[in-house]
């Protein structure tokens, strides 16, 4: 049986990486690719696209974009506690305080990490339960 998730090894830190040095602009052309429809059917609803949350968090220096993203990953965390998979996983926290408190020493890096380590894993999950 194929699995239903097929992107379950994205490379949070290299994902990271290049968001941080991107400020978010490199993510305009990957969530299209198929990652917000699979957010949307994993936290089981529709979100704002990246590009229109995007757009919303240039007036304000990204602190829309930001909460949006952040948001996400705490339904990420929701989902992962819900399938049983061990932490640690990425939170709202997580995303918000990397992102800002962080900032100057990559925080963005490793929040963008996390959250794509806990998206591989809630993803390898549901696969294997798919395969049952």
């Amino acid at each position: 049986m194929t699995a239903y998730y097929k992107h379950t090894d994205r490379p949070g830190f290299w994902l990271g990486f290049v968001d941080f040095f991107t400020a978010g602009f490199f993510f305009l052309f990957y969530m299209p690719q198929g990652l917000q429809e699979e957010l949307e059917e994993i936290i089981g609803h529709k979100v704002m696209p990246y590009w229109q949350a995007y757009l919303w968090g240039i007036p304000d220096l990204f602190l829309y974009t930001l909460v949006w993203m952040a948001d996400i990953a705490e339904e990420l965390k929701a989902k992962a506690i819900e399938l049983g998979i061990e932490g640690p996983y990425t939170s709202w926290r997580h995303m918000f305080g990397w992102n800002t408190l962080g900032l100057l020493l990559m925080g963005p890096a490793v929040a963008t990490w996390r959250f794509f380590d806990t998206l591989n894993r809630i993803e390898r999950e549901l696969n294997r339960r798919e395969s049952l």
